[in-house]
């Protein structure tokens, strides 16, 4: 089956070590693997191949993972591969090629697979070696392999979908996939067409997805439960909610009697219906058609239906759904508690919410992240602090440790208070955390320290810094970006750079945004040469300017009455291939409308049009209209 390998032990003692390896004698073997090379592990996989779990278990145990590894060749990996396929154990071959690939580049073990057995047409080996690859996110190295070798369609299958779904390259997939059909010739399965619908979905291209179901039929090529799911999928989020329940009646007909609408094929329409306000006919397709067929709904059926009702504002449905749900023996995950508790809090229905929070704990249900957030959002939304911390204290008060509010529950809770000016309240969750045994992230301390400088407690948020520092929290950017800002504005832009220098000391690259800050800082304090030189010194080490920097500058030489300047500046912006925006016209027009003759502003005014630049539409109203107007 398998090219011949040399023989460079004795045959005696190969015989041998065969005859132990049948019997599995694994000490004999052990105390003999100093004997072993690389040729004669071949050999005894080669004699091995009628039985490739032996081969197996015997390669594992005595190459790689000895504690004196056999140095083993690439071609004696391939030599086992080649067996561990021809017996179709596929996961175990593809086992071996993921660890492969990671070591060698996948052209070498290409090369060494068809040296091994040169006359071998099945693709198998080639199609778990895409596999493999395309698991491992080698893309590119799949390609290089399907371009090189021949590979059964079910290798380009994976390509395209590895392509498609996971790394979502929408023009890559159409392009391989020409490249499958058109320059390679191979004829697509139901596969390869299911991976067509769902981009032609995926693209909102329903009525081309549509027709291919028929070109499938066309070609002989049955489409399953899955096409037709996609195609009604995507009618319902392209809103043509009409035609997928169309197609769902016409489903048996269509495949011949082959295919039947299936559990998802009604989720589908139920979602639909749901997003487009009308979760009642959701459930009435459940009840009457769903049920009819002897399709019995799940969790996902449900939850849908409970979130469609909750967005309309119809609670008691959504909570009798929940009954109903329970009574039939179906378990509620958390996205049903979270949803029906979304929409509980956003009515205000607090008690409501917690008795729903009690029957999660009781079905031994863990609250998650969104759970949090959605509860401390809904209790501040609607003025209800203290019924934030009576979750608090319902989730974290029993003896279950698990169900503990963490700190994402409080930084939720946090950036709440703090985007509404509620800082001294802030500050007391800081100190609720500490008492609850929690240690505040950089996350809680930037949140805070950004509201505090919000509300000008320039003092209070450098303590809040400074504290953040002792308890071994290490500031990132977000955090050196409030406290720069913070200082621009409240205190001086040199203690402002002061703090840029930190953070460069601390390995932490500044970037355009905290260096507009600065220069913003600067012209506010009438100090245009450091403005500019800061410009210079951020050039040098790679930090361009924006259109926002050049924005604070114009502004700046305008208020000085340097118009020739800003107008200067404005050309230098498309020089270095920045286009000026509406809020550099809306500068410039203005300041110029105030301050030059109207011809001056008539060609300021066409020169940044006639250069991309789209006019703000307030500014060129009042400004320019009717200078073009008087003009004519």
């Amino acid at each position: 089956m398998l090219a011949s390998t040399l023989r460079d032990l004795n045959p005696i003692l190969l015989d041998s070590i065969h005859l132990n390896l049948k019997h599995r004698k694994w000490s004999f073997l052990r105390k003999n693997s100093s004997l072993l090379t690389d040729a004669s592990v071949r050999t005894l996989l080669l004699r091995c191949a009628d039985s490739p779990k032996l081969a197996l278990d015997f390669f594992q145990r005595f190459v790689t993972t000895t504690n004196s590894p056999i140095p083993i060749s690439l071609d004696t990996h391939s030599t086992l591969i080649h067996i561990l396929v021809s017996s179709r154990l596929f996961p175990d071959a593809l086992s071996s090629l993921r660890h492969l690939v990671e070591h060698v580049p996948a052209a070498d073990v290409v090369a060494s697979l068809r040296r091994v057995n040169p006359n071998n047409t099945n693709p198998a080996a080639f199609d778990s070696l895409v596999r493999a690859l395309t698991q491992l996110g080698l893309a590119e190295d799949a390609r290089l392999v399907v371009r090189s070798v021949p590979v059964s369609v079910h290798a380009w299958n994976n390509l395209l979908n590895r392509v498609l779904v996971v790394d979502r390259d929408v023009a890559g997939f159409w392009g391989l996939y020409r490249e499958m059909t058109t320059s390679f010739g191979y004829l697509e399965n139901v596969n390869t067409f299911n991976l067509v619908i769902y981009g032609l979905c995926s693209d909102g291209r329903v009525s081309e997805a549509v027709a291919m179901l028929y070109r499938m039929l066309k070609l002989g090529v049955s489409p399953n439960v899955v096409s037709f799911n996609m195609v009604v999928d995507g009618c319902c989020r392209n809103g043509e909610v009409g035609f997928g329940m169309k197609l769902v009646s016409k489903i048996g007909t269509v495949s011949g009697g082959a295919v039947e609408p299936n559990c998802v094929t009604y989720n589908c329409l139920v979602n639909g219906l749901c997003k487009v306000g009308e979760a009642a006919a959701g459930e009435a397709i459940v009840r009457e058609e769903m049920v009819g067929r002897g399709i019995e709904p799940n969790v996902r059926t449900y939850a849908t239906l409970m979130h469609g009702y909750g967005r309309e504002g119809r609670l008691e449905e959504a909570l009798r759904l929940l009954d109903e749900m329970v009574d039939r023996g179906l378990k509620p995950n958390s996205v049903v508690y979270n949803s029906l508790m979304n929409w509980l809090l956003k009515k205000g229905y607090i008690e409501e919410a917690r008795l729903l929070l009690s029957d999660m704990r009781e079905g031994r249900i863990m609250p998650d992240h969104f759970t949090y957030s959605i509860i401390a959002d809904g209790c501040w939304r609607n003025g209800h602090a203290q019924e934030a911390f009576g979750f608090y204290d319902q989730i974290g008060g029993g003896d279950e440790g698990h169900l503990a509010c963490d700190v994402v529950w409080f930084n939720t809770i946090m950036n709440y208070l703090c985007k509404h000016g509620r800082t001294k309240e802030a500050e007391q969750v800081l100190c609720r955390m500490f008492t609850c045994g929690l240690d505040p992230d950089v996350v809680t301390y930037s949140t805070l320290i950004d509201g505090l400088f919000k509300e000008n407690r320039v003092d209070d948020a450098l303590r809040c810094y400074d504290e953040m520092v002792r308890e071994g929290q290490r500031p990132n950017l977000v955090t050196y970006s409030s406290v720069v800002n913070g200082l621009c504005k409240g205190v001086s832009v040199d203690a402002a750079r002061l703090v840029v220098e930190e953070m460069r000391r601390a390995g932490i690259p500044v970037d355009v945004t905290t260096c507009n800050t600065l220069v913003h800082g600067y012209c506010s304090s009438r100090r245009a040469e450091d403005a500019f030189a800061l410009c210079f010194e951020t050039r040098k080490v790679g930090v361009m300017e924006d259109v926002v920097t050049y924005n604070v500058l114009i502004s700046f030489l305008c208020k000085l009455g340097c118009f020739g300047q800003a107008r200067e500046l404005m050309e230098v912006m498309f020089d270095r291939g920045l286009c000026p925006d509406q809020v550099t016209y809306a500068i410039l027009v203005t300041a110029f409308s105030r301050n030059c003759s109207g011809e001056e502003v008539i060609e300021l005014h066409d020169y940044m049009v006639l250069r991309g630049v789209a006019p703000d539409e307030s500014t060129y109203r009042t400004r320019v209209s009717l200078l073009l107007q008087s003009d004519q």
